[in-house]
């Protein structure tokens, strides 16, 4: 007599299992997707003398922030014309699609159009607008337009950006928001307070960089001055732990953090893997979110994030979900959409 047995169960698939899971990132630069493959295709377009493959691999690397802020410029000073933020925008989307993720809201710098290379904005936005159609019809990953100012080029210079934003929401539901990023020391949230007002009243979300750097002391002050300024989302917020005061009000008020914690090893934000305190800000209860904020500058998509969550923080597939869901519910998606993935995300396993 035989008995009947149930094939082996197959070794999990962790990978295979993080690109399914459907996921949103909240924090991604535009103009930080460029690969080193992208860029020299963007230098043979508009440099005499172009990049090579090494050239190109080269402005990746850095030593700290402002290495960063440097490496981050000489990038951007390939996108020259529409037609290459359109191709920028394309190969992003594409990415984003490969990863498992199906929404995105993306900063795009209007301030590095006004101040670096002076020029109006609305062709690129048509282009970057061409670019995200095209993507979205073949690979199905939606895209949401967030509008950042450098705020070290002052509060004229985020006035210009904001009312640009504001004027072309009209024309572009997907600008849907806006932010301030840069130099916190040389750009105080509390500078912008009432042109975040004038922008929430324009209908537009309001989302700011705090906390990415600073000390004790300037680091948390600049996480309470951009909550003090109406924004609805904290990018970074790594120097929160700092002030528990501030993490009480955050976790109470359940206000998201935009988590990137490779960016803060790569930048020198955190010194060491250990320090970052992703694990103690879920743990206490904050609305994290996992996000990978240039990925080609770093070295790490959003699904290396999640892995890195899982292998190194001992996440478990269930507080994964969980990640991915904050991401979902902090999103500015209409409450239709939101209902849709969640529901996506609770039943996956």
């Amino acid at each position: 007599m035989t008995t009947s047995r149930k094939p082996p169960t197959p070794p999990f698939d962790l990978p295979t299992w993080l690109r399914n899971l459907p996921k949103v990132e909240l924090h991604l630069h535009l103009e930080g997707t460029i690969e080193p493959e992208t860029l020299v295709l963007l230098s043979r377009r508009n440099d005499p003398d172009p990049l090579t493959l090494d050239d190109a691999r080269g402005l990746y690397t850095y030593a700290d922030f402002l290495g960063f802020l440097s490496s981050f410029k000489s990038v951007t000073e390939r996108l020259r014309t529409p037609a290459d933020y359109e191709l920028i925008t394309y190969n992003m989307v594409r990415a984003l699609a490969a990863q498992g993720i199906v929404h995105a809201e993306v900063y795009i710098s209007f301030g590095i159009l006004y101040h670096w290379k002076h020029t109006a904005v609305e062709p690129f936005v048509e282009a970057i607008e061409h670019g995200r159609l095209r993507a979205e019809s073949e690979f199905g990953t939606t895209i949401y337009w967030l509008i950042d100012a450098v705020r070290n080029f002052g509060p004229e210079e985020a006035a210009r950006v904001f009312r640009k934003a504001a004027e072309l929401h009209a024309q572009f539901p997907s600008i849907v928001g806006i932010g301030i990023g840069g130099d916190e020391a040389r750009g105080p949230a509390s500078l912008f307070k009432d042109l975040y007002a004038e922008a929430r009243a324009a209908g537009l979300r309001l989302t700011a960089h705090a906390g990415e750097t600073g000390g004790l002391i300037e680091g948390p002050a600049s996480i309470w001055s951009a909550i003090n300024i109406g924004a609805e989302r904290i990018g970074h917020a790594l120097a929160a732990h700092h002030d528990p005061e501030l993490m009480q009000v955050l976790a109470a008020r359940q206000l998201p953090v935009e988590l990137c914690v490779t960016s803060n090893l790569r930048t020198g934000c955190c010194p060491a893997l250990d320090d970052h305190p992703l694990r103690a800000y879920f743990d206490l209860g904050l609305m994290v979110t996992l996000n990978s904020d240039d990925p080609p500058m770093f070295g790490a998509s959003l699904l290396d994030e999640y892995a890195l969550a899982h292998s190194h923080f001992g996440f478990s597939l269930d507080q994964l979900r969980e990640l991915a869901a904050n991401s979902v519910e902090a999103s500015f998606l209409p409450p239709a959409r939101k209902l849709h993935l969640l529901s996506r995300i609770e039943q996956y396993r």
